[in-house]
């Protein structure tokens, strides 16, 4: 399986990577333990993606790649994920589309399995 990116995830970091003049810089997912259900996602934009990382490949709108990298040990957890970005009036950011979860909190910021 894969872990993949909505059209509106895409297009947010697009925009992000605009706004911080970093074209070239992957988005880093993971997880890591915390939150109200035991474990959280995490999203970073960086220069470059770690040696072991699983790499996915996207494309914009304006035919720019878009490289999702995720560390070994958080793929297990995300496998199959979909990362979406949700735009309203109480909250807007990047969630987590996740078929692997068992329950998740309110907020959609962590899970656990």
């Amino acid at each position: 399986m894969a872990v993949s990116m909505s059209d509106a995830a895409i297009q947010r970091i697009t925009q992000v990577r605009k706004r911080r003049q970093t074209p070239e810089h992957v988005l880093r997912v993971g997880v890591r333990g915390g939150g109200c259900s035991g474990l959280e996602y995490y999203l970073d934009l960086v220069p470059e993606a770690q040696p072991k990382d699983k790499l996915f490949e996207f494309v914009d709108a304006d035919g720019v790649p878009i490289v999702l990298a995720v560390d070994r040990k958080s793929y297990l957890f995300i496998n199959g994920s979909e990362l979406d970005y949700k735009k309203g009036m109480m909250h807007s950011g990047f969630e987590f589309n996740n078929p692997l979860a068992s329950r998740s909190c309110s907020c959609g910021d962590s899970f656990s399995m």
